[in-house]
């Protein structure tokens, strides 16, 4: 039995749909549906999750794989809190507990992409791997903000806070606002010119992008009107076999991999994604990365 666990973005849709054409039945459980999911860890002897969708018992022993997308309590739709935050809470916290010690294959285990959430733990990953890093400060205090920024004349700047965030470029007019540091830290990079690539893991499959752009994030291309053309290309082998090695370092089965090719022909990493949005590539590059998951979900064991 396959579960497929989330709100039913395009993401699970993509993965449920190649499913369906394979013949592969799959149970899915609908965070905007909980008000008719029950969910009981039950410890007679050894502990197990029973499962109950609309009346209907699944027995979670006979799960062989398992796709998670789930969204945190809190943030759902409200028809998925009709029987309160607290049962939506319960039926989160079970199912991330089985995830991580089931037998199932689990794209991903949430202990493997805990580790995603440090962007510090990542870069220590990432420079094990093999692939550049720019230079990085994360700090509070203004005053080392400015020596690091006057060091390197170009930078960019994000959020540290594991949740998606905007790569902004570093401006004249930043300077006055320097002084907001004290109230959060903030991570800066040196800017790394170069042609940004994307690239996927599924299990031993890669799947690369070479992104064009001229936005600075090009994820949020669109909303600046600048340009951003998404297509297929080919990683020299070496660092197919460091993107792969990555991934299995981290313990992500499935995995998004940000790269940059500098005009040197040096290649940067930048962040690896354990929970990919990649509708977004494989319609663009016509690449097969839901077939792959779904593949991979339909494994024999």
């Amino acid at each position: 039995m396959i579960l497929l666990w989330g709100l039913g973005d395009t993401v699970t849709t993509a993965v449920a749909g190649k499913l369906l054409e394979d013949d592969r039945g799959f149970v899915f459980v609908d965070q905007r549906l909980y008000a008719s999911t029950d969910l009981h860890a039950i410890s007679d002897g050894q502990t197990r999750v029973e499962l109950m969708i609309d009346g209907t018992l699944v027995d979670m022993d006979e799960v062989a794989a398992a796709f998670i997308r789930p969204y945190d309590a809190s943030r759902l739709p409200s028809e998925g809190l009709s029987r309160g935050e607290s049962h939506a809470r319960r039926c989160n916290s079970i199912l991330w507990a089985w995830a991580d010690v089931t037998a199932a294959l689990v794209l991903n285990r949430p202990s493997a992409m805990a580790g995603c959430s440090s962007k510090l733990l990542q870069f220590a990953q990432i420079l094990r791997s093999g692939f550049a890093v720019p230079e990085t400060l994360v700090t509070t205090d203004p005053a080392e903000a400015e020596v690091f920024w006057m060091r390197h004349k170009s930078l960019v700047y994000k959020s540290m806070s594991g949740v998606r965030s905007v790569v902004c470029a570093m401006t004249k007019a930043h300077r006055l606002r320097l002084a907001d540091l004290r109230n959060c830290p903030t991570q800066f990079q040196e800017y790394v010119p170069g042609r940004d690539y994307r690239v996927h893991i599924v299990d031993a499959e890669l799947f690369c992008c070479e992104v064009v752009s001229d936005s600075v994030d090009y994820r949020y291309a669109g909303k600046s009107e600048k340009s951003v053309e998404i297509r297929w290309a080919r990683l020299p082998d070496p660092v197919a076999d460091q993107c792969l090695a990555l991934a299995t370092a981290m313990q992500l089965p499935l995995a998004g991999i940000d790269l940059r090719h500098t005009p040197d022909g040096r290649w940067y990493c930048f962040e690896t994604n354990p929970s990919p949005a990649f509708t977004y590539y494989d319609r663009d590059a016509q690449q097969p990365i839901a077939t792959a998951v779904a593949r991979l979900l339909a494994r024999p064991t």
